[in-house]
């Protein structure tokens, strides 16, 4: 096998082993409980990093057993991946930079409000018929109820640094007054009139806040911190990707000039 094409399938590898950082984030960002309601945000990353690791696989059988076809087809394969990968981070960073969040004096965590968040988010995601979707599978999850096994008074919860979407689902906004009788318990408001969530908030462990604005800003909030954690990963191992495709691309130019010298060599012989 000639340098040119020893090189190439080394750096296949070393694409096939960024594709192993991109699925894992995939499978981590489709192991959470909010993802789980949002079944199309589930899938973009994983779907990425397995194609990558086809492709580089490709790669690395073109270039071992001089495969030019092949070789060819991993070229522009992976460009259009890596294309793809970027259009994914540049989404990814510009709707999730808005946070919505404010701090609340005397807790450890903060609260959110849906204004403060993308309008691209918000008309995705926390529309009529996406929310009408997303509330009941919510509801369902252990997202709440297992906020009572891990808090017993109001001093272990106020200062626990809980979720955004604990924070806007499993609790009246703080402004309301209401008097904490459990994490997920609340009563004698004081102070119904200042956010209509106040009205909102049910006591009946399907209810919650899960119909609050303040829920569907929680569930953002968590999108941003989740995605926000994955793009560090996804930078990191594009950024390596690209390294390795222009050097890909090198040798797999200098692997087409080795063939015709030698073809060339052998007309003249």
């Amino acid at each position: 096998m000639s340098l040119s094409n020893n090189i190439t399938a080394l750096l296949n590898f070393v694409a096939f082993m960024c594709s192993i950082p991109i699925t894992a984030s995939g499978i981590w960002l489709a192991s959470k409980p909010d993802n789980e309601c949002i079944h199309w945000l589930r899938w973009p990353v994983l779907f990425m990093g397995l194609a990558v690791m086809l492709v580089s696989l490709a790669g690395f059988v073109g270039a071992y057993w001089k495969k030019e076809g092949l070789l060819g087809l991993y070229l522009v394969c992976m460009a259009i991946l890596i294309l793809l990968l970027l259009v994914l981070l540049v989404l990814a960073f510009v709707v999730t930079r808005p946070s919505g969040a404010y701090s609340v004096p005397g807790r450890g965590y903060s609260e959110y409000r849906l204004a403060g968040f993308s309008s691209w988010l918000q008309n995705h995601i926390t529309d009529a018929d996406s929310w009408r979707k997303i509330r009941p599978c919510l509801a369902d999850s252990e997202i709440c109820p297992k906020l009572n096994s891990e808090f017993v008074n109001a001093h272990q919860f106020f200062a626990a640094h809980i979720s955004p979407i604990q924070s806007g689902c499993c609790k009246p906004p703080t402004i309301c007054g209401y008097q904490f009788v459990n994490p997920t318990v609340w009563s004698n408001p004081t102070n119904t009139i200042a956010d209509p969530d106040c009205t909102i908030w049910n006591n009946d462990p399907s209810q919650l806040c899960y119909n609050c604005d303040a829920c569907k800003a929680g569930l953002l909030g968590n999108l941003r911190k989740e995605w926000r954690k994955a793009n560090l990963i996804l930078i990191l191992t594009v950024v390596v990707l690209i390294w390795v495709y222009v050097i890909a691309c090198s040798a797999y130019k200098n692997a087409q000039t080795e063939q015709l010298f030698q073809r060339y060599k052998q007309g003249w012989a």
